[in-house]
């Protein structure tokens, strides 16, 4: 049996190409817990959510904003779209390393669910607690100044979290399992 390890993106990636049924294995480091898991690593698939997170926030108070929508539709839709293309994001991934739709769907929701959400509730948190932040505007410059804290923030608090479900086998190395 042909045995490869590649390193992709500051990750390990664990190959063995010779496996007839092309399944997910695990990586070196991964389900060891978080103490194998590099703080870079988790910071890498913090950032890689916050870049869904972040796009789909925007689109959402822009298209909100457009059309007249109140601070609670607003957001709805702003979080709704966070968890859209934080999937998609992953799912575009996964689909590459030629995994059906099934299984990639779901590893884009196993990858990405307590990421997002922990993300989504701490950038809203911060918005809906910050003095006026709700009522700012697309030209205001607290609305972006706001917006950049929060992110910020988000991805603080998300990184342990993302090194905690790496290292217990969960969140992105369900990811790196795929990728070939």
């Amino acid at each position: 049996m042909r045995h490869e390890t590649h390193t992709h993106h500051g990750h390990d990636h664990d190959h063995d190409h010779d496996r007839s049924d092309h399944g997910p294995r695990r990586g070196p480091g991964i389900g060891t817990g978080a103490a194998g898991v590099s703080w870079s690593t988790a910071a890498q698939a913090t950032a890689h959510c916050l870049t869904g997170c972040a796009a789909g926030e925007v689109l959402g108070m822009v298209i909100g904003t457009a059309l007249g929508w109140g601070n609670v539709a607003t957001t709805a839709l702003a979080v709704a779209l966070a968890f859209v293309l934080g999937y998609s994001l992953t799912l575009r991934g996964v689909l590459r390393a030629g995994v059906g739709f099934r299984t990639a769907f779901r590893v884009a929701l196993a990858a990405d669910t307590l990421s997002i959400a922990v993300m989504e509730l701490i950038d809203n948190g911060v918005i809906a607690l910050w003095p006026s932040a709700m009522d700012a505007h697309l030209d205001d410059a607290l609305f972006w100044g706001a917006l950049a804290v929060s992110l910020a923030l988000a991805f603080v608090v998300t990184t342990p979290v993302n090194r905690w479900m790496i290292g217990r086998g969960k969140g992105h190395a369900v990811v790196h399992r795929y990728h070939h």
